[in-house]
């Protein structure tokens, strides 16, 4: 693509990165075949061909951002598939961070739309404000029918339909190491999983425990990793974010060494694996960052480095794998999670349209209600046609997501994986649901 900046607008990293992406555009449009909003919606400008067009407009003439430009680049759900089909490399992610921060700083929303950002921006990434957010959300729940025809109030109904109706106890996850040690990883806490589902991260330090792998959890001043505000524009604010957690692992690596830095939401993961391009430019943080992000590895990512031990316990159970965008698209993570499944005795099952999004992505389906639902709902019927007793995935963002649209159980796959290597059954699993070695004790009893 043909770029007109004058050379004191490059003189900008910013817009000079910016400008280099661009350039790598060939107008090919692949992309549009595997973009969730515009298959849903069919308009060119929900695309990301016609939103690196509208990018490329807004930042060569240097003015502010306008509604229109403000709309399409809001339905964009960083989800990614577009990198995963470029056939020319373009780095959309880094374009779209770019184009939303310029509109945070050059655009001023409409007061309901603003303030509903800032809302979701000071509650979702603390956990203890999250957690008392979430408890009120149990008494407006029963307007939320209201909310959602009330002009203005739609986000209000999202996010009450959204909240869980009851919060899971933070289980006990401090387990002595059961064999000789083979390595330390600090493992991030996270802000929204932390109090949607501490089962997860619980069961991952069980799980570690067992192989042998020291744990460091919650060293000081380790946070949210930033992602949530970062899509939101709030750059200043995700870079803060990204700091404190350099900081915080920095000074795991020099004291104690590590590993990996583990983590069990990839949509976090990816976040945390870009901190070396985040910081870049600040000289005091930029070496410190890369080195941090190199550390950066899925749960599953790591597991896959560790020799397995054969399974204590066999579940035979036929699973619907959800490859959540930001593993298979932002991180490039596909074999590992399936294949730690089928090598722990389940049947492993791929929907159709896999590579689409399910109308997560961060605050989107809360932000954009109705195309998170028309996705969500497409994403449901294709996972329910495999014939699977479960679904599981590895973001805490999609398992609250397809939860909210089928009875069927959704597990992350450390859970799974805890259980089949000697952890409990999880928690969200009914108790119809049992292993291949109790259905098979039943038989036995029963003749």
């Amino acid at each position: 693509m043909q770029t007109n900046f004058t050379p004191e607008q490059l003189s900008d990293p910013h817009v000079a990165e910016a400008e280099s992406i661009l350039r790598k555009c060939v107008h090919c449009g692949f992309c549009t075949a595997t973009c969730p909003t515009y298959v849903t919606l069919g308009n060119e400008l929900d695309s990301p061909r016609g939103r690196i067009y509208l990018i490329k407009d807004m930042l060569e003439n240097g003015r502010p951002a306008d509604r229109e430009i403000v709309t399409h680049i809001d339905r964009c759900l960083s989800c990614l598939a577009c990198m995963t089909t470029c056939p020319s490399g373009v780095n959309y992610m880094h374009l779209v961070d770019h184009a939303r921060a310029h509109i945070e700083k050059t655009y001023r929303r409409p007061v309901l739309d603003r303030l509903m950002r800032s809302v979701l921006a000071q509650i979702l990434p603390y956990p203890s404000r999250f957690r008392a957010a979430l408890k009120l959300a149990r008494f407006g729940r029963p307007f939320a029918g209201l909310f959602r025809n009330l002009p203005g109030m739609k986000l209000v109904a999202a996010m009450l339909d959204l909240a869980p109706r009851t919060l899971p106890r933070k289980p006990e996850d401090s387990q002595p190491l059961s064999v000789e040690k083979r390595g330390r990883v600090a493992l991030l806490t996270g802000c929204a999983q932390s109090v949607l589902d501490p089962g997860i991260n619980a069961a991952t330090v069980r799980l570690l425990a067992r192989l042998g792998v020291e744990v460091v959890q919650n060293p000081e001043g380790e946070g949210c990793c930033g992602a949530l505000v970062h899509h939101m524009g709030r750059e200043e604010d995700a870079l803060a974010a990204a700091r404190r957690n350099v900081d915080a692992w920095t000074r795991e690596i020099e004291t104690g060494g590590l590993d990996a830095i583990v983590i069990t939401a990839s949509g976090c993961g990816t976040t945390v694996k870009d901190y070396g391009h985040m910081l870049r430019l600040d000289p005091a943080y930029a070496e410190k960052a890369a080195r941090v992000a190199a550390l950066a590895r899925d749960i599953t990512e790591y597991l896959e480095t560790l020799s397995l031990p054969e399974p204590t316990v066999e579940p035979g159970l036929t699973v619907a794998y959800h490859s959540a965008c930001s593993m298979q698209h932002g991180q490039k993570i596909s074999r590992e999670p399936r294949a730690l499944l089928r090598r722990a005795g389940f049947v492993v099952r791929e929907p159709r349209e896999g590579h689409l999004c399910c109308g997560s992505a961060g605050t989107y389906n809360i932000l954009q209600p109705e195309i998170a639902t028309r996705l969500r709902d497409r994403k449901v019927r294709n996972i329910e046609a495999t014939g699977a007793a479960l679904v599981a995935t590895g973001n805490i963002g999609c398992m609250t997501q397809i939860g909210s649209g089928t009875e069927m159980p959704v597990v992350h796959t450390v859970e799974l994986l805890d259980w089949a290597y000697g952890g409990p059954k999880p928690a969200a699993l009914p108790d119809a649901i049992v292993s291949r070695e109790q259905r098979e004790a039943a038989l036995t009893a029963a003749e």
